[in-house]
This record gives structure tokens, sequence and C-alpha cells, in this order.
């Protein structure tokens, strides 16, 4: 059990500031985490969180101020500084090596070792196997991490932070990937820790997460310390005014006040087996938002990937404007007679080339458009990206600055800029809102709205059930790989979805 003494903070930062170059990222914050409590760490993307978990692991130093742990000023110059002081991160962007085991990942990078140096492959196996049982969570520990799901990976990334019998536990976005039950088994987790006297720093957007889990929370805005006191201080609209710096009256856009009519189907399935998905019938029309929701794992990705030509069906057909068609690869799926666009789950290795600039991930798909003789006009491509920009709310400097130097939010809005300026009039969003903070999650909301309201067709996923029920026209319940249920109006709503989404009863079809 982890003891400390309750008057002294697990962690103080006082006067602490850290800057990139001209960019300060961390300006002047002052802040207590109390031990063996569970502590939020909110705010927008780009508000400095990240910047803090990091000098909290050691992966940076501090410009100026200083960091206490449990009462003592530390110099945190690495990642193993942080360990030797009881201190342990499950980011989330994910650190395992994808080419290596589980059982590797989970032992990086302090495997035991014999008399001889030998790594004791047997002894580490069965400890990593007792510690994965206790934690309720089964996983092939042969298995290559990089085949596996987002959802496990990111457990993984938790468990192995936990193997390290950590004194101070920062969680960065945990539940990014997470749903359902998996959130139910870090909540379990946390709980666990806490009673150990384990202090939990949670990074999160998710307000109803916060509320369950945390005791405390503090709140950055523009590298700034805005607050901290008890969660149960402010109510969720008090929370999200101080991150934000203004007044968000409703989370969700309001949804027209006629019912809209939509136009005909543009993208349907019928029969379709893909992956764990199966039998799959759906019709989705011009102007409507469909969503797909479902616990993980329960075919929704095989479907998006069906339909975006980069998982070909073994039965049943995908059908476009009322035609079978073909999607041999994504290729096909972006010719301007099919013209679908697909914002995938991780948009830092599906989405994007961190790399390159903003111009270039925005006109990839669709370069040919800018090119004459073989040459690019640099000019006519600018001139085009920076109206797809303007249409997100994403900065100009977008153009030429390499996308991963941007916020997460910023990176999604030049996902969605591409698609845009690729001109889709059929967009499959499979959980865009991953990882975004609350003020560019709401500008999201509204562009899909307006996107529909333009004549679009939105596939929507979200782990996330109050973005289903509040931003879709209707919704399909996956279970089993299957359609089980199919809500629309007064019957779309979280308790409705949960229940067949569970394993309960089909509903009937909704008109």
């Amino acid at each position: 059990m982890n003891i400390a003494d309750p008057a002294v903070p697990a962690v103080r930062a006082v006067g602490l500031r850290k800057a990139f170059g001209p960019t300060v990222a961390v300006d002047d914050v002052s802040f207590e985490i109390r031990p063996g409590t569970v502590h939020a760490l909110l705010g927008e993307n780009g508000a400095g969180k990240s910047t803090v978990v990091k000098l909290l692991s050691g992966l940076i130093e501090p410009s100026g101020g200083r960091l206490e742990v449990h009462g003592r000023p530390v110099r945190l110059r690495s990642p193993r500084a942080a360990h030797a002081l009881g201190i342990q991160t499950a980011f989330q962007e994910m650190t395992l090596v994808a080419d290596l085991s589980v059982l590797d990942n989970m032992l990086m990078p302090y495997a035991p070792r014999g008399p001889l140096g030998m790594v004791r492959r047997r002894a580490a196996a069965e400890r990593v196997s007792q510690h994965l049982r206790d934690l309720d969570f089964d996983v092939d520990l042969h298995a290559e991490a990089g085949t596996l799901d987002l959802a496990l990976r990111q457990k993984i990334e938790i468990a192995r932070a936990v193997l390290r019998a950590p004194r101070i536990l920062l969680l960065d976005e945990p539940t990014s990937t997470l749903a359902g039950r998996d959130v139910d088994w870090l909540g379990s987790l946390i709980a666990r820790l806490k009673a150990q006297g384990t202090t939990v720093v949670f990074i999160s957007h998710r307000m109803r997460e916060v509320r369950a889990f945390c005791d405390r929370l503090t709140i950055l805005r523009n590298g700034k310390h805005i607050s901290t006191g008890p969660a149960g201080e402010l109510d969720d609209d008090a929370v999200i005014e101080r991150i934000v710096g203004r007044s968000v009256s409703r989370a969700f856009p309001p949804r027209p006040a006629d019912a809209p009519a939509f136009g005909p189907e543009v993208l349907g399935a019928r029969g379709l087996d893909a992956g764990k998905a199966r039998g799959i019938d759906f019709s989705l029309r011009r102007g409507e938002i469909l969503g797909v929701a479902g616990l993980q794992g329960m075919g929704q990705l095989d479907l998006f990937h069906a339909c975006f030509g980069m998982l070909a069906p073994t039965q049943g057909q995908i059908q476009v404007d009322g035609r079978a068609v073909m999607l041999g690869s994504p290729a096909d799926a972006i010719r301007p007679n099919i013209g679908i666009g697909m914002v995938p789950e991780d948009r830092k290795t599906e989405g994007l080339f961190l790399k390159l600039d903003g111009r270039a991930n925005a006109t990839l798909p669709v370069v040919r458009r800018y090119t004459r003789g073989g040459v690019i006009r640099t000019a006519a491509e600018n001139a085009a990206v920076e109206r797809a920009f303007e249409r997100v709310q994403v900065d100009r400097r977008a153009v030429w600055t390499p996308a991963g130097a941007f916020s997460g939010g910023n990176q999604q809005k030049i996902a969605i800029a591409k698609w845009l300026l690729a001109q889709s009039r059929i967009l499959l969003l499979f959980d865009p809102t991953r990882g975004i903070d609350v003020g560019t999650k709401h500008e999201l909301y509204v562009l899909m709205r307006q996107y529909v309201a333009g004549g679009g067709a939105i596939l929507f996923h979200s782990t996330e059930i109050p973005e289903i029920v509040n931003l879709c026209d209707r919704a399909l319940v996956l279970y089993g790989g299957s359609v089980q249920g199919e809500l629309a109006g007064e019957a779309l709503t979280e308790q409705g979805i949960m229940r067949i989404a569970l394993g309960g009863q089909a509903q009937r079809r909704a008109a």
C-alpha cells in the first residue's frame, strides 16, 4: 500500500513554465495534487495538459518554476528519474512497440534478469499473467501489439504502468479509445488504486468520467492555471466555460426546427458480410446523419472499412445511389462518381502524414486537380486549401506547418478538410471526436450539421453515446456483428441504445 502524509501534496507545481522557442506551452502555473486522490487535469487541446504530463514524466524539463513530489523539490531529467520517485504514465499517444509481443512490451524496460544478465522469461511471463488476471484483463501475451485494436492497446498501456506499482499514476486521456465495459474496467481499477493510496492524475475531455472518477480538478487555458478545487464545486456548464473561456450554451447544435426532408439513398448495404460485420443492411440518405452504435469490436470498424474499400466483403453488396459497386480500394471510394471520404479512428497513423504540412495532407487525394504538365500549380493549391481550412476553422499557418505540430483537435480538422476539399458527398466519420476538447467538439458538431444541410450525408460512429443520440437522425445498433435494432425520434435514447448494445431484445426497425 502507498502511504503518504495527507498534509503533504503528492505533486506541487510552483510557477511552472515551459517554452519551446517562442511558443510558451505552460506559463506560471501553480497547483497542488493531494495524495491518495484522483485529480482531473482539464483544458482544451493546446491548453498545456500534455506538457504538464511530460514534465512530470521526465520527458522534458521546465524552463522555469519548480516541481515538488511528496514535499521534496525534484529535477526530473529523464523518465527513469520519474520512475525512481514512483511516477508512472500511461500515454494517449501509445508507446507500445508494434512489432514486439504483449509480454515484451509489458516488461520494457525493466525485464527481470538472472545472474548472467539473461531475461528470466518464464518467471516474467508468470508474473505478467498473474498481474493481468488481477486486473480482470485477458490478452494473448504472445500476440504482436500492432495487431491488436486501439482499445486493447490502451488497456495494455495502462496495465504496464500499474505493473510497476506507482505511487503517482498519470493517465493521459486513457478513455479516448475506450467505451462501455472498458470504461467500467478502468473505473474499477482507479477505485482500487485509490484505496491502496495511489495518487491518480486523470486527463480527459469526457465530463461524465471526470464526475465518476475524480475528487478534485485543475483547469488550464492557454497554458495558464485557471482554477483548482473539488470536482463537485462546479457544474458542467461552469467547467466548460472555464475551459474554453466563453459560454457554450449548448454542447450540441439544435436540430432543425422542421423535420428534414431527406433525399434518396446515397450509400447502402444489402446482406453485407465483411470481417466481424454480418448480414448488414442499411440505407443512408442525402442530408442525413446515420449513427452506428455498439460496444467495442461489434463489427462497426469492419463495416466502415468495407464502405471505404479497405476490406473486401465476403458476401452481399455495397450500393451507391442504388447501384451495386465494387470498392477494391480507397482509390475507388474517392472517385468523383462515388465521392466517399473517411476520417479514421486514429488520425495520427491512418488519417494524416504528421511530417507533411497541412497543404500536402489536404490535397493528397486530389492533387492531380492542381497539376499541369506534371507540375503542381502551387498558387491554386494554396488558395483551395486556405478556403477549406477557413471552413473548418483551422489556423491559416497549417497550410505550411507540419500537421504534427498542431493539437489533436486541429489535426482532426485538417483530416476533415481533406475530404471537403475533395468534394466528398458522403463522409464516414469513425469516432472523430476522440481525444478532442469540448470547444473543438462543438465546432465539429456544427460542421457536421452544416455539411448535411448542404446536401452531404454522414455515416457516424462514436464511442460517446450522447453524440449518437444528439447528432444523429437515426441510429443502427450492432451486437455480435449484426444490426439488432434501429432507433429514431423519441426512441433514440442512451438507454435504448445500451439495452440493445448489451444484447437486449432487438427493436423493431424505425420508419
